[in-house]
């Protein structure tokens, strides 16, 4: 399998087992413990939501870092 193909495999793994996650601080899991079962579900599946986005954007600075890294090493070689 590719690259891409494990990488693929790697994301749909991650965003399938990320759902049952309790992504509380203490102070949401008393404001949501307060709200119900429902609310406290769409809570935690908000902060997992809002979580994404900064994790997406260092990877895509990582994965760019290390792109421009191996086409130094390549160049140098």
């Amino acid at each position: 399998m590719s690259k891409k193909g494990w990488l693929l495999m790697l994301c749909i793994s991650l965003t399938a087992f990320s759902a049952p996650l309790f992504a509380q601080c203490s102070i949401c899991t008393k404001t949501a413990s307060q709200l119900g079962e429902g609310p406290a579900s769409a809570l935690n599946s908000a902060i997992i939501y809002l979580a994404a986005a900064p994790f997406m954007v260092m990877g895509y600075i990582g994965w760019r870092w290390w792109k421009n890294e191996k086409a130094i090493e390549k160049a140098a070689s």
